[in-house]
């Protein structure tokens, strides 16, 4: 090696700050570019650093580094003599030919400590690289300030520019803090490269150390900014969905948002290469990244989010436990004052149908009395809602997904609630009709659009869904006021008939509980092989129905065998022949 390592000082005039993108002709890759070839160069230089050399490789690199060194010379040399809407690109190329050079550094320093300890070329360039690398940080540093610089200029250009002027500045700006990130990453190269070449580390770790956490700390400030920005935008979108300055921002903070997390975890990688906790920067992550990684998670990691989230808790409550329960009197104190509201009308509805002259159906008048009663709670706890801060038009359409999901599980229970609402309508029966229906018989107790509830006579209880009770034949025994007992009763045919005439007669015409309009019939009906038939039908009260049809029955078997009327039951005959034994 002939040469020293440059002396790297900034030569170059200060930059226009009117300076044309256009004219310059840079074309900057976009941020996300850049970072992912960061995160490909820290993998490179994981697998280089387990690498064996040979003291041919190590020649071979020493060689490319004076090369470098001199095409690095030459390039400040034209930046120096450059127009200054040149002096931007070439800045920029320099900047990448400094980390290429800073990076073939390391290499070779981590090459010659891989030669065998009585090489000539490990201790002639050990010697060497002792004495050139005392520059090197301070050249590192001065690059980092000028960067700064650089950056700040850029941010203050883009805010005086609009459009599509404004977006390739901010772009560009961009690049330069993905830039700037590199630089940090050289100079944890180099203090490892100290460390290895056994250089005292201790001054150059504490500046660096500092800078960056300085810079960590204003990653953590740009990330809470702008995540704090994005909830903000969100609310107000909920309530302008059509803003479009809304949308575009909300976009702006969420790049924003993405670009300041991905480099905070590059730099939590620069600060674990350097042996630092990165235990706050990686809570930080796990709060505010999407893209979480195995690496984030510890013990301290947990523990400090877990104070953290408890410490904001604890401010948050301190902070609005006033007006929470302020909100929460508020709230309860809406739904007492409906939930009374809402008996009054049950009241009401239950006085004014009872009044009312029009025929209502039990099922009706529950429905109207119940639904009036809830409409006044439900409106009752909207306006609650309402009172407390809460918006009712994104609960309104999640109710609506939420009945349309609903309805397509139930959709056997909506087919009951449809039948529900034909009987409702139609009023086959109602409540206390005796009824006939699905092969079932009873009594109607209880009636709901879902449901039917019958009492069996021997005081079973069936609950039939309506669509099984729409779907057949219902048989209301009950819906007429009278009813006709249709009986028949069989005679001798020795018996005289107008005699069985006369006695039916009296037997029906002496019962109080028989009507005398419709007219009873009375009737020789037919004439049967062993009795001579008569039908008796009486008409009667609905309600009297079973207690005339036990009475009859028990007063014409009295006054059948009083009056000697026979009444004949199936006989058979058998007659008996004996006939004598043939013998053979």
């Amino acid at each position: 090696m002939t040469s020293k390592w440059p002396k790297w000082k900034m030569h170059s005039k200060p930059m226009d700050n009117n300076v044309s993108l256009r004219g310059i002709g840079v074309r900057v890759t976009i941020w996300r570019t850049i970072l992912f070839s960061c995160l490909v160069l820290f993998s490179i230089q994981s697998a280089q650093a387990a690498k064996e050399y040979t003291e041919q490789d190590v020649q071979s690199m020493t060689d490319t580094v004076e090369l470098r060194i001199a095409e690095l010379r030459a390039l400040s040399a034209q930046i120096e003599q450059a127009p200054s809407f040149d002096q931007v690109a070439l800045l920029y190329r320099r900047d990448e030919r400094n980390f290429e050079l800073l990076s073939l550094l390391d290499r070779l320093t981590r090459a010659i400590t891989t030669l065998p300890d009585d090489s000539e070329l490990r201790v002639d360039l050990g010697k060497r690289m002792r004495t050139d690398l005392e520059s090197v940080p301070a050249a590192l540093f001065i690059r980092i300030d000028e960067l700064n610089d650089r950056i700040l200029e850029q941010r203050q250009d883009a805010q005086s520019k609009s459009g599509s002027a404004r977006v390739a500045s901010e772009s560009f700006a961009h690049s330069l803090e993905s830039m700037r990130l590199k630089y940090f990453e050289t100079a944890v190269n180099v203090v490892q490269s100290r460390e290895a070449m056994g250089l005292p580390v201790a001054e150059l770790r504490g500046k660096l150390l500092s800078i960056m956490t300085a810079y960590g700390e204003a990653l953590i400030g740009r990330i809470e900014f702008t995540g704090a920005a994005t909830v903000v935008i969100a609310k107000r979108m909920k309530l302008d969905p059509r803003n479009a300055d809304l949308d575009g921002g909300m976009i702006t903070m969420q790049l924003e948002h993405d670009i300041q997390t991905t480099r905070l975890q590059l730099f939590v990688d620069l600060l674990s290469q350097l042996g630092e906790d990165s235990t706050r920067y990686r809570s930080i992550l796990l709060q505010h990244n999407t893209g979480v990684s195995v690496g984030l998670f510890d013990k301290e990691v947990v523990v400090d989010i877990l104070r953290d989230s408890w410490r904001k808790s604890r401010a948050a409550i301190v902070d609005n436990l006033p007006d929470f329960l302020l909100k929460f009197l508020v709230f309860v104190a809406v739904l007492v004052v409906f939930r009374t509201l809402s008996r009054l009308v049950r009241r009401a509805m239950i006085a004014a149908l009872d009044r009312s002259a029009v025929k209502l159906s039990t099922l009706l008048k529950e429905i109207l009395v119940s639904g009036s009663a809830g409409t006044v709670m439900f409106l009752g706890f909207l306006m609650a809602l309402s009172q407390v801060g809460i918006s009712l038009a994104p609960m309104l359409a999640g109710l609506g997904v939420a009945g349309f999901i609903v309805g397509f599980a139930l959709q056997d229970t909506l087919g009951n609630f449809a039948a529900g609402a034909m009987i409702l309508i139609y009023r086959p029966y109602d409540v206390d009709d005796f009824v006939e229906v699905t092969g079932a018989s009873g009594l109607v107790k209880k009636m709901t659009l879902v449901s039917t509830t019958i009492n069996t006579f021997d005081n079973q209880t069936l609950v039939i869904p309506n669509s099984k009770i729409w779907g057949d034949v219902i048989k209301n025994v009950t819906a007429q006021k009278v009813r006709r007992v249709d009986l028949e009763f069989g005679v001798g045919y020795g018996d005289d008939v107008e005699h069985v005439e006369q006695v039916l007669a009296e037997i029906v015409g002496t019962h109080d509980k028989i009507l005398r309009s419709p007219e009873s019939m009375i009737k020789l009906h037919t004439l049967g092989e062993s009795s001579v038939n008569f039908i008796v039908r009486p008409w009667v009260r609905t309600e009297d129905y079973w207690s005339v049809y036990w009475d009859l029955m028990r007063e014409v078997k009295v006054r059948f065998d009083r009056e000697g009327i026979s009444i004949p039951f199936p006989q058979r005959d058998v007659h008996h022949y004996q006939q004598d034994e043939v013998k053979v």
